[in-house]
This record gives C-alpha cells, structure tokens and sequence, in this order.
C-alpha cells in the first residue's frame, strides 16, 4: 500500500522512468557501465539534505511572510499576465540566484555539492546542497514578494524551475534545434557542469536561457571542444558528508589563515578560486582553489 501511494506521486514517476531510460541507453546503445558510484553518492547527498530542508523551511517561511506583509503591491495571479510576470520575475532572480552562487564564494559553498559530479547523469539534478538556509541564496527571491507576488505562488514557481532542471542532467539528449533558443536544454547545462576554460561559468538559467544571452554568460556547446565535468579541482571522494560540507572546511582554514579583516572578508565573499577569472576563465590550471559551478 505505501509503495502503490509513493508511485501515485507522477513527478516520482518521470522520475524513475527517466533514470531506467537513461540506464537502458547507457547499458544498450552505448554499451557501456552506467555511473552507479556516482548515482549513489547523489542519492546520499539527496538523504543528508532531508533534515537540512526542514530547518530551511523553519526559517524562510516566516521571513517569506513577513515580507509579504511589508509589500508595496499585489500581483493578481488569476491573470495571465500575472502569472506571467511570476514566471519571468522567478526566473530573473532564479538567474541572479544562480549567478552569484557561482561568483560569490559563500554561496559557492552550498552549491559546489551539485558540480561535484564527473559524470553528469540524471541523479545529479538531486545532488544539492544542504546549507543553503545558511548561505542565504534564498535571499535573493525576496523581491519579488516585496513586490507583491504571494510567497506560496513564489515558492511553487521555484519548485516548477527545479522540477524542470532534472531532464536536462543527462547526455544522452543531444541539441534539440530552435528551442536551444530559448530554453535551457540538456546541451546548454551540459556546459554549465563543465569545468574546461571554455565553458567555466557559463549558462545560469533555470527554465528559460535568455538571461544568460541578454547578460552575457550563455556559451553553445561546441563539438570539438569534449565536456570534462566536474570541479577544476577535483575533491577526489564521493562521501556526501565531505561532498557537502568540504568548501565551508576550506572556507574556514582560509579565513583562519587570512592576515587582515580586509583578506578575510575576501575569502568569504569575493569569488571562488576557481572562478578567479571570471566567465571567461583562461585556464583551470591558473584557478587558486574550488571553481564555481
């Protein structure tokens, strides 16, 4: 009865159709092992990250609320065009989110769990961070309730981007033709998991990847240019525990090592070593620590 209830859940059903398909690709079409270690360190991140989402709530949802209570207008979403402004503003922020989370490195902290893998597959999209109440990326979506868009309806915009991300974690889905436009597709996050030179930093988009053509940071992925997935630096381990917590170790010696208040306010804030260079990284090898996703 409890495994039936489980499956009535239909994103768990794309969920598990997805990975037994892209398993059967794996093991029929290319006739090769299918990233298991990996897939299992994902899987143990997912269930360290459990208790972590709980405390996350305890403390978002009453800010969310106080905010709304404090907002300067209110977006009608039985409209389309306010649900419509709800998706292009989530997806603004959700960019910005995601942009700073590559460019500052306490934020960095909470989301290198996720580049951690060197084999991108389905399995990745769960492979999150469990700090991110304390980096306070989240932070970034208050706007739009001040605004006046309800936090409930902000909450559920952001789960729908976050839903959508788990197909595009995969390589066996190649370009898909005018919707590369647009969307945010497998190839185009298939560059943002890229640790080479040429792709370092790119790509930030949830659902949609205008914000990264209009800002910037969107690169195409080239043919002859392989993807090498993964961290510049690589942590050399698939225990979630040191997945998920070895940047804020890192984060910790450098700022006890740091001579000034000046360096120390650096390490925590300036950007990741990795990312030293910025969207256009030269060469990983120049990187002084962790890059940024």
């Amino acid at each position: 009865m409890h495994t039936y209830r489980l499956f009535r859940h239909p994103f768990l059903l794309v969920i598990v159709a997805g990975v037994a398909i892209e398993i059967a690709w794996y093991l029929l079409t290319w006739r090769r092992s299918y990233p298991w270690r990996e897939a299992l360190a994902s899987l143990g991140v997912f269930v360290l990250r459990i208790p972590a989402k709980l405390v996350h709530l305890l403390v978002v949802v009453p800010v969310a609320y106080f905010v709304w209570a404090h907002r300067v207008a209110t977006v009608p979403l039985d409209t389309w065009w306010g649900l419509a402004l709800l998706f292009l503003g989530e997806e603004f922020t959700y960019y910005w989110f995601h942009r700073g989370s590559h460019e500052i490195r306490w934020l960095w902290a909470s989301h290198v769990t996720h580049h951690t893998p060197e084999q991108i597959h389905l399995g990745s999209a769960f492979r999150l961070g469990g700090t991110d109440v304390l980096s306070g990326g989240w932070l970034y979506h208050m706007p739009l309730i001040l605004l006046g868009f309800n936090p409930l309806a902000v909450g559920g915009m952001l789960a729908l981007n976050l839903h959508y991300q788990f197909w595009i974690h995969t390589d066996v889905i190649g370009r898909l033709g005018p919707l590369e436009w647009v969307f945010n597709t497998p190839s185009h996050h298939r560059v943002h998991h890229a640790s080479n030179a040429e792709y370092l930093d790119r790509n930030y988009g949830g659902i949609v990847i205008i914000w990264d053509r209009l800002f910037g940071t969107f690169a195409r992925e080239e043919p002859e240019t392989p993807i090498v997935y993964g961290l510049v630096h690589p942590i050399g381990s698939l225990n979630p525990l040191r997945i998920m917590f070895h940047e804020w170790g890192a984060i910790a010696g450098d700022t006890f090592r740091a001579n000034s208040w000046r360096e120390r306010v650096n390490v925590l804030f300036g950007r990741p070593g990795g990312s030293s260079s910025g969207p256009a990284a030269a060469d990983p090898s120049e990187a002084l620590a962790t890059p940024a996703e």
